[in-house]
């Protein structure tokens, strides 16, 4: 059995398709690869901080709030203009 790393979180398959969909939609938005978005969320602890322990009442929001409520808080930490 694989040991999880320190950094690692444990996430179900409906939190995987969430953050897939919230990563793919702020490439479209932000004109950078998924990649890019997924390193820069990745890297301030958006994503394992944010979007996946708040996914319960993050799914619940319409695409345009959802997007601009994660691009401001990108904002705040510096990974987005």
């Amino acid at each position: 059995m694989r040991r999880k790393r320190k950094d690692e979180i444990a996430m179900s398959a409906q939190q995987i398709d969430f953050a897939t969909y919230c990563i793919g939609n702020l490439s479209q938005r932000m004109g950078v690869s998924q990649r890019e978005v997924y390193n820069r969320l990745n890297r301030v602890g958006i994503l394992s901080g944010y979007i996946i322990p708040a996914y319960e009442t993050l799914h619940t929001f319409g695409k345009e709030y959802l997007m601009n409520d994660l691009l401001d808080y990108m904002r705040e930490k510096g990974v987005a203009e």
